[in-house]
């Protein structure tokens, strides 16, 4: 035993000591950025293991930098400078690092406070370090294997071709051998094994969620939808909405006697075979329980994991006392962050398919008898909700509107009014044009900022400058991003810098948790801000302020009992 520890020692000691100092250099640099505060606040586990690619990449890059150097054979500065340049950068990267620990305590709080949570006493600086460095050296072995494979295969190449000619053979094999391994075989698995996992996820009845009674309500006896087939966020969506009695004890502008039972569709991952059957079922099922004799119709796409906010179909629901059917369909298990990387057009799949269904019946109705007709979609469902307002779709026979919160960096639609802004507006609350179509708003309300100037057809973003779904981009890695330029968001740190590279790790980290802050932040909405976006692109009758008031502190009060458990990344 003491035999094989001794060796171990050596082994180590071997390695450390062919660390490179210039790389050394950089990383602990680029540990010292990760530090920093981003969009949301991070506990010091993902900090440490964010920290840790930061300084594995940062070696990376500082030995890159160096074989660069001597590759192109330029000189070496003496030996005397070199140890006295040594000796200072290590003094100043010591310092640089003390301090950025000592300081991360205050950039968290920095980002908590904007979000009215709690101050943190600690952010655990040293607990940091150990994750980050075990972290850290897990990567450096793996590349150093990835390095030893690399020089095995070269030597073989030597043999039959010229040194240069390998260089690049051997290269180019090793990396594409790294790339099937990841996208093949790695990330096959990992998406493998994430679906197995949420598909059981997706199997879970919560306590008191039980199957309808009411042959009107869809996945009752009688319906068409058998309620075996709706996955766990589907039956959620389907019993816990508001009942009729609830809006009536409320109190709905116009009196109680038209208070309806909000109607509520959905068809579950598992209901049918294929996206397209999916959506002929909930078309003939939104038939039969009469969702097209409503006065507001919404066809709704969920989040990646099925999941639609209360906090935007109840508030409907109260404003038009329930005389309105809600119809949506699950395309995924997984959250929204995976969903979007993995295969991103399911969403834009599932929405075409079920919005075509539900538009197509809709235009064979009666002008005058039908109801008005609405998009929605949270998250990875904004993404494929918006992708329905096509040209055509808006000009041959027009919906009334939509709402789309949340929207992700991958949303084609939302990217180009963004770009398209008026110049005077922030990329995080763009201004587009005269408003008239298209209005963006976030946690405090701004869609009256044109006034009352609306056409009939109304669309609205609902977002957030604090949501890393929504600002993340791949060009991060080398741009300083729009939204730290000019004016901020009131949600984002002060203190938040733009650093290569890091600041694209950290707003990465940042997706995987995007929910788990308080509702108004992050990718967490509040039923108040959907409140004032249904009121503006739906008009409900009858709804003065007191009204208003009334109903976001109902439903602030029903989230604030649910905050502790936020929806699991969408």
């Amino acid at each position: 035993m003491q035999r094989f520890l001794r060796s171990l020692r050596r082994i180590a000691g071997r390695q450390l000591a062919s660390l490179s100092f210039i790389g050394l250099s950089i990383a602990t640099l680029f540990f010292a950025a990760s530090l920093t505060p981003s969009l949301l606040p991070r506990h010091f586990a993902v900090q440490g293991v964010l920290s840790g690619f930061s300084f594995a990449i940062g070696y990376a890059l500082g030995v890159l930098g160096v074989w660069l150097w001597d590759y192109l054979g330029l000189p070496h500065p003496a030996d005397r400078v070199q140890r006295i340049s040594k000796r200072i950068t290590a003094a100043c990267v010591t310092v640089i690092i003390g301090w950025f620990l000592w300081q991360s305590t205050v950039w968290q709080n920095s980002v908590r406070g904007l979000m009215e949570m709690a101050p943190l006493e600690t952010a655990y600086p040293w607990r940091v370090a150990l994750i980050a460095l075990a972290t850290a050296a897990v990567l450096v072995l793996i590349a150093r294997a990835l390095r030893a494979g690399w020089l095995l295969l070269h030597r073989q190449a030597i043999r039959v071709v010229p040194r240069r000619v390998s260089y690049l053979l051997t290269t180019a094999a090793v990396g594409l051998i790294l790339f099937l391994m990841v996208n093949k075989v790695f990330a096959r698995l990992a998406v493998a094994a994430a679906d197995a996992v949420f598909l059981q996820i997706d199997k879970v009845v919560d306590e008191g969620i039980e199957q309808p009674t009411d042959p009107d309500a869809s996945g009752s006896s009688e319906s068409l939808i058998p309620w075996d087939s709706i996955g766990w966020q589907g039956k959620n969506f389907i019993v816990t909405g508001p009942t009729r009695q609830q809006i009536e004890a409320f109190g709905a502008p116009g009196g109680d006697a038209g208070v309806k039972r909000p109607l509520r569709v959905y068809a579950g991952l598992r209901s049918t075979d294929t996206t397209d059957e999916r959506a002929r079922l909930a078309l003939q099922e939104l038939i039969r329980v009469g969702g097209f004799d409503r006065q507001v119709l919404v066809v709704a796409t969920p989040t990646g994991t099925g999941w639609l906010d209360p906090g935007a179909v109840d508030t409907l629901e109260y404003l038009h006392g329930g005389d309105t059917a809600i119809v949506s369909m699950q395309y995924s298990y997984l959250p929204s962050w995976i969903t979007l990387l993995v295969d991103p057009n399911r969403s834009i799949d599932a929405a075409h398919a079920l919005f075509e269904e539900v538009y197509g019946h809709w235009r064979t109705l009666p002008k005058e008898g039908r109801p008005r007709l609405y998009l929605h979609g949270l998250s990875l469902g904004a993404l494929g909700s918006e992708s329905c307002a096509d040209l055509f779709t808006l000009l041959e026979d027009p919906i009334q509107g939509g709402l789309w919160s949340g929207p992700p960096f991958a949303s084609a639609s939302w990217a180009q009014i963004t770009k398209e802004r008026n110049a005077d507006s922030p990329v995080w609350l763009p201004r587009f044009r005269d408003g008239a179509v298209v209005r963006f708003t976030a946690r405090e309300n701004a869609l009256d900022k044109f006034g009352n100037r609306w056409s009939p057809m109304r669309f609205v973003y609902l977002q957030h400058a604090s949501d890393p779904m929504t600002w993340f981009a791949p060009e991060l890695l080398y741009q300083d991003p729009t939204w730290l330029t000019g004016e901020r968001g009131p949600d984002v740190s002060p203190s938040l810098r733009w650093y290569p590279v890091v600041t694209f790790l950290q707003t990465a980290f940042d997706m995987l948790r995007a929910t788990g802050v308080p509702h108004g932040y992050g990718h967490n909405f509040a039923a108040a801000s959907y409140i004032d976006c249904w009121l503006a692109v739906t008009e409900p009758t009858g709804w003065d302020e007191e009204d208003v008031t009334r109903l976001k502190l109902l439903l602030q009060e029903r989230g604030d009992k649910d905050q502790a458990t936020p929806p699991e990344s969408d």
